[in-house]
């Protein structure tokens, strides 16, 4: 059996055809009506006139036949004598009611779904047999094989007949790709033939993402803005934040300012969000906090994922895409050896009366710190304090395991009322010759009844 070279004529050849929008077909010639042309704007001013405008118009569309008598005006009749003539008033928009599909390839997007309809067609007047057919995607990074009839050719295609297949491909690169489709098949003559067709397309990024992130003392908020850059609708079906280990996420929507207008399903099914063609935009806010459990495992220093975000949403024929973002970085992290977090403050602090604060002495690395001494720093001036030490000024704690915390109690008493804030708390650690302070903040009411 000899193959022939590519170079020579083919039997077969390749279709591919996707799903595209169409489009309105438009006649540009304007169509009018002839009395237009007869009759002026002020036949209407005299009714004695405009009663006899449905008889004239009778008379404008008629026609006069061989044998001298009037029939009206066929509506089908294509002839160049009735081709701009209005019959309908409708026609006078252009749209005869005819639909175009477009001529080029479209436009392929990354996260979407390349899906096409191929269709190998036999030109010849004779029929081929035994075709194997392969249908392929090739990037700059990979082959990816669509179809391959290899194990059960296709048994032949008779003379002007055709062969259909549908492929799919997950887009997931960017740049150039190319759908390779081959044939190898027996001609009329019995001889072996290949022919391959090269289809280049390029893919697009349908969406950019720009985030910002905010600290707000333990909290941090995660701005998301999401641009579209197609010629068409995007209808966001879903855009989730997926948080990193530790870490919990709320998103944080506007006010409802027409909760009248909630339907009962709207818990169920929730409206896509639209994003308009050519830079519509739409921002997400999330709140992110540390898990209760997350802030008892260590850290690495420096680093601080947040999380990704994952993207789905539908064109205007439905089709739907998907994109997931890099892991969001926040804030380096600068490493702390201890926290301390307050556990109870008294809800009612009286003004010259004693009152308990309990805090909570962490140890975050993954050695033995301690014994420690705390005590609340006395560098502002008696007269700007507004809670002082009550008792002993200096406190003496046992040693902190790695990884594990310690409880004690602070007493204080406040010579201020109002809202007054407890600084200054310092942390010695007596092994290691090491201070810590500013570790706490906290702000209390001081009644003065």
């Amino acid at each position: 059996m000899k193959m022939s070279s590519t170079q020579g004529p083919h039997s077969l050849a390749f279709r591919v055809m996707r799903l595209c929008r169409p489009s309105l077909h438009v006649e540009i010639p304007v169509r009018f009506d002839p009395s237009d042309l007869l009759f002026g704007e002020d036949l209407f001013d005299d009714p004695v006139a405009a009663s006899h405008l449905p008889r004239l118009l009778a008379d404008t569309v008629s026609t006069t036949a061989a044998d001298g008598s009037t029939t009206s005006a066929d509506p089908s009749d294509l002839s160049y004598r009735n081709r701009f003539l209005l019959q309908h008033p409708s026609d006078s928009l252009g749209l005869p009611g005819l639909l175009l599909l477009p001529q080029s390839f479209g436009a392929i997007y990354l996260g979407e779904t390349f899906c096409s309809y191929i269709s190998i067609n036999n030109s010849s007047n004779f029929e081929v047999r035994d075709i194997t057919i392969k249908a392929e995607i090739q990037t700059e990074r990979q082959r990816i094989l669509l179809l391959d009839t290899s194990k059960s050719p296709v048994e032949s295609i008779r003379a002007g007949g055709r062969y259909d297949f549908i492929v799919e491909h997950d887009v997931k690169e960017l740049g150039a790709h190319t759908l390779v489709c081959t044939a190898l098949y027996n001609d009329n003559d019995g001889e072996r033939k290949y022919l391959p067709q090269y289809f280049k397309f390029m893919v697009a990024n349908p969406l950019s993402v720009r985030t910002k992130v905010r600290v707000v003392k333990e909290i941090t908020f995660l701005e998301a803005s999401i641009e579209n850059h197609t010629k068409s609708n995007l209808y966001m079906d879903q855009v989730d934040f997926e948080p990193a280990q530790n870490w919990n996420a709320t998103i944080l929507r506007g006010v409802d300012h027409h909760p009248e207008s909630k339907q009962p399903m709207s818990d169920v099914f929730k409206p896509p969000i639209l994003l308009r063609s050519g830079g519509g935009i739409h921002n997400f806010l999330y709140r992110l906090k540390l898990s209760s459990d997350g802030s008892q495992l260590p850290k690495v220093e420096g680093s601080n994922v947040l999380g990704k975000l994952q993207i789905t949403w539908r064109t205007n024929l439905g089709e739907p895409g998907r994109l997931q973002t890099q892991q969001i970085l926040g804030s380096p992290i600068t490493q702390k050896d201890i926290e301390l977090r307050a556990v109870e403050v008294p809800s009612i602090i009286m003004l010259e009366k004693p009152f308990v604060v309990r805090l909570n002495l962490a140890n975050q690395t993954d050695r033995v710190l301690g014994p420690f001494e705390v005590w609340v720093s006395q560098s502002d001036s008696l007269d700007e304090k507004a809670i002082m030490v009550n008792g002993l000024l200096t406190m003496h704690l046992a040693q902190v395991e790695a990884f594990s915390s310690s409880e004690f109690e602070l007493n204080l008493i406040a010579v201020k009322h109002g809202v007054q804030k407890i600084t200054g708390i310092t942390v010695f650690d007596t092994r290691e010759k090491k201070t810590y302070d500013s570790l706490l903040e906290l702000e209390v009411f001081v009644d003065s009844q």
